[in-house]
C-alpha cells in the first residue's frame, strides 16, 4: 500500500489507476462489470474512479458517498484549474 501512495504522489491518479489495476485486477473487476466504466473514469474522472474502487469493498453506503462526492469535487477542481491556467491560450482574456 505504501508503494501505491508513492506512485500517487509522484505520477498522479492515472498512473496509480494503471498500476493498481495491474496489481489487483480482481478488485477492479469486482467494482466494475465492464471495462468501459473504469476506462472512462481513467480518462475523465480519475479521482472519482479511485474513490469508487476504494470504497466499493462491502458495498457503498453512508460516509462512502461523502468520499466519492469529495473525489468528484477534486476532479472538477482539477479540470477547472487546467482551464483557468490555459485561459490565455483560449483567448478568454479578450472577453
Amino acid at each position: 500500500m505504501c508503494c501505491l501512495f508513492t506512485i500517487l504522489a509522484l505520477l498522479g491518479p492515472r498512473a496509480l489507476i494503471f498500476v493498481w489495476w495491474l496489481l489487483e485486477p480482481v478488485k477492479w473487476s469486482a467494482a466494475f462489470e465492464t471495462f468501459i466504466f473504469p476506462f472512462l473514469g481513467f480518462l475523465f474522472l480519475p479521482w472519482t474512479t479511485l474513490a469508487y474502487v476504494t470504497t466499493y469493498i462491502g458495498g457503498i453506503d453512508g460516509f462512502d458517498w461523502v468520499i466519492i462526492g469529495l473525489a468528484v469535487l477534486l476532479d472538477i477542481v482539477n479540470i477547472g484549474g487546467g482551464v483557468y491556467g490555459n485561459r490565455s491560450r483560449l483567448g478568454a482574456e479578450n472577453y
